[in-house]
């Protein structure tokens, strides 16, 4: 069992876009006892809750305006290692139509990996993940639940990053609608079928590139330091080799209500157990 850099270089990724906001103290008309204020108008304070998670969005923090300064992330910002790729992803937006999604958990997905899609090589199913890095690969899961990835890497690799769940930004009731379900609880958007119905894509979307303006936009946003994670093994991938199946290869922001289940399996980086368990 040994660790690479590879993650401590990951972690310091482009200039991350401030997404903090700060309610203003509110103002207070102080009356003197027995006197006649001088203004009859109540002084407006302005009420705003408290972010749950750190460094992420909530619908009523309504940071649209941020948003709009946001970039979408070019092409460079996905030509590399899938396991490098996914911790990077952490914080950043999805953006389709008035949806707007910020990312909380992620699995990275190798070219040398049993639990890959790209395993098997080149086929009309797995076409678009062996396409370049910054493209969307959708597939679906036992025919009814659209999984959106983010290819990485250069071109013919085979590698690519799950989207596992979002925390909604903007365009909530679109979102409810699209979800046949009527509630702001993380069970809106936490798990990879979840998102993918949330932002109305479907397989046609596979070789989608996500760093072009209109359809589907990846955006930066806060970078997540080391301490803002947790990592696990991923979910669902019984079928691989031992060693990928034990891989820390899930990402997630700690303390955010928006991730899927199973919770038990994620623990900080800071554990006895190593970041990252590689052999590169």
């Amino acid at each position: 069992m040994k660790i690479t850099q590879r993650f401590n270089r990951v972690v310091k990724p482009l200039k991350p876009v401030d997404c903090s906001t700060k309610d203003p103290k509110p103002s207070i008309l102080k009356i003197k006892p027995n006197l006649k204020p001088k203004s009859k108008t109540k002084p407006r304070t302005m009420k705003q809750k408290a972010l749950t998670q750190p460094g992420l969005h909530s619908e009523e923090s309504k940071p649209t305006f941020l948003l709009e300064k946001a970039p979408i992330l070019g092409l460079e910002f996905y030509q590399i290692d899938a396991l490098d790729l996914a911790p990077r992803l952490l914080g950043k937006y999805l953006r389709r139509d008035d949806v707007v999604l910020q990312i909380t958990e992620v699995e990275a997905y190798r070219s040398n990996d049993s639990a890959c899609h790209g395993r098997v090589g080149i086929t009309p199913r797995t076409a678009p993940i062996f396409g370049a890095g910054g493209h969307a690969y959708v597939y679906l899961c036992y025919g009814l639940h659209t999984m959106l990835n983010v290819v990485a890497d250069k071109e013919g690799i085979g590698s690519a990053v799950l989207i596992r769940s979002c925390a909604p930004v903007t365009g909530l009731e679109t979102i409810k609608q699209r979800r046949g379900l009527d509630t702001e609880k993380p069970i809106l958007l936490t798990g990879p079928g979840k998102v993918g119905q949330a932002l109305g894509i479907s397989k046609e979307w596979s070789s989608h590139a996500l760093f072009a303006p209109g359809g589907l936009e990846l955006l930066d946003g806060p970078e997540m330091k080391v301490e803002e994670m947790v990592v696990g093994p991923r979910v669902g991938i019984d079928y691989a080799l031992p060693e990928d199946v034990e891989a820390l290869w899930r990402f997630a922001v700690a303390g955010s209500p928006w991730i899927s289940a199973p919770k038990n399996t994620l623990r900080p980086p800071s554990s006895s157990t190593k970041l990252l368990d590689i052999t590169i």
